[in-house]
Formats: structure tokens, C-alpha cells, sequence
């Protein structure tokens, strides 16, 4: 799976970037390529491509702050949680999504 990431807290310090971490580390364990872009107290750094965004099949805001930019992920199955949920448990995270995303696929097979 092709995830992209928002990572962002109402700080903008360490929750937002322990978040990105955790959620790469989390997506990377389970197979699956990850990019991630942190909206912090210096603004936006690992800024995401058009075309990561484009060739993603799911887009995971973790975030805790309205952020800029979420025009991009028009048309893409978008997934919302705040930076601590992430933090506690990334796993979980992403089985959720994979769970989500499968029975999506069954759905549209049928």
C-alpha cells in the first residue's frame, strides 16, 4: 500500500515530529512506502509531491491543528487522527487501515 502522511500538533514541536516517525516506522514494519510532510513550528518540511499524493491509496492526518494544504488530497480516501493516538499506538494504526482499505476493495469487487 502507497500511504502519504500529514503529521502536525497544536505545538508544532515534538508531538508533530515523534508522530512522523512513529507513523513511517509503523507503515515501513508493515510493507508499505510512506511519505510523510510535518507541519511544525517552522513550517512545512519533507514537503509531499504531487505525485505521491497522486499514487497513494490512502492519506493519514495526524493532526491535531487545521493544516495548510488539504486541498491535495481531494478525491483520496482520507484518514483523521490526532498525533497522541498515533503515538500510543502506531500499529494498530495501520492494521486499521488495512482492515479498512480491504473491505473497501471487497466492496467495490462485488
Amino acid at each position: 500500500m502507497k500511504i502519504v502522511g500529514v503529521a502536525a500538533c497544536t505545538a508544532g514541536v515534538a508531538h508533530t515530529y515523534i508522530a512522523r516517525e512513529k507513523m513511517i516506522k509503523s507503515a515501513e514494519t508493515r510493507g508499505h512506502i510512506i511519505h510523510c510532510e510535518t507541519q511544525g513550528t517552522i513550517g512545512v518540511e519533507y514537503e509531499l509531491l504531487a505525485k505521491d499524493i497522486e499514487e497513494a491509496d490512502v492519506v493519514i492526518l495526524a493532526v491535531d491543528i487545521a493544516i495548510d494544504g488539504i486541498e491535495r488530497f481531494k478525491g483520496k480516501k482520507v484518514i483523521k487522527i490526532g498525533t497522541s493516538t498515533l503515538i500510543k499506538n502506531p500499529i494498530a494504526l495501520m492494521q486499521k487501515v488495512e482492515k479498512l482499505l480491504e473491505k473497501e476493495k471487497k466492496s467495490n469487487e462485488n
